[in-house]
């Protein structure tokens, strides 16, 4: 009787009490009994709790591969296919190397067609300018330089002396003496001989012996011929070189010490 007094409570009513404004959120947080877990939700129990899943990290995407990776990457390519079609020359393996080789060998035409008319549009990267390659330029470049070493030369005597080292038991001397000679008469350049043991010269009778000359230019070595640029202006001291010199070496040497900066010639 109890029970039919009780007004009965609908079961929609029940079921928005019990779970109120969470009954959406909870629809996918129960698994197992469809019954118990879903339809009724009598109660929570660890079989009706689906753990949520966790959110995706996201993923870091790949660097992309520098140009000189890429061309390392090339190569090993190319290597890799060569290997294979020697190691197993099928007809497959050749075509697949000779294909990847052509298409690098037409990467480098284009880069190198590029090159040349990229040099010949701007000017100002072009080298040849400075340093002619063919034959017509390159002569008229020599005949120049040439004409602006022998100016340079004619007015250097005033400025700059030359001091030569020889031994009388030095064969090489024998045979740089004469060249030294006519460089420095047709140059008008003052030549200081000095003996290193004491011997006399026949194209230099006028020399002195050494007594210190040497190691207080700060000449190394006691090698000989050797030739020294003094100049009077700064009192330093220029090695020209060592050995045997033709006369056209020594001009060089002398105007390139004197006239020219570090890497400017090149």
């Amino acid at each position: 009787m109890l029970l039919v007094a009780a007004p009965s409570i609908p079961a929609p009513a029940m079921a928005q009490d019990l779970g109120g404004s969470e009954t959406a959120a909870h629809d996918t947080d129960y698994r197992g009994d469809d019954f118990y877990c879903g339809e009724r939700r009598l109660g929570q129990w660890f079989y009706c709790e689906k753990p949520r899943p966790k959110p995706a990290e996201p993923q870091a995407a790949a660097p992309a591969q520098s140009a000189s990776e890429r061309m390392a990457a090339i190569g090993k390519e190319l290597d890799e296919l060569k290997a294979r079609a020697i190691l197993e020359p099928t007809e497959e393996n050749v075509i697949a190397y000779v294909r990847f080789q052509r298409e690098q060998l037409d990467r480098a035409s284009t880069f190198s067609d590029t090159w040349q008319r990229a040099l010949w549009q701007n000017p100002e990267i072009d080298y040849t300018l400075q340093r002619p390659v063919s034959t017509v330029a390159k002569r008229a470049w020599s005949d120049n330089r040439t004409a602006d070493r022998d100016q340079v030369l004619a007015n250097l005597g005033q400025r700059y002396g030359i001091f030569y080292f020889f031994a009388q038991s030095c064969g090489a001397c024998e045979i740089f003496a004469p060249i030294l000679r006519s460089v420095a008469q047709s140059h008008r350049m003052p030549v200081m001989a000095v003996s290193m043991d004491g011997g006399p010269s026949r194209d230099f009778p006028d020399y002195v012996v050494d007594s210190g000359q040497r190691q207080r230019m700060g000449v190394p070595g006691n090698a000989t011929p050797a030739l020294v640029l003094f100049d009077t202006a700064t009192r330093k001291t220029v090695p020209i070189g060592f050995g045997i010199m033709s006369a056209d070496e020594i001009i060089e040497r002398i105007y390139m010490l004197t006239n020219t900066k570090v890497g400017s010639d090149y």
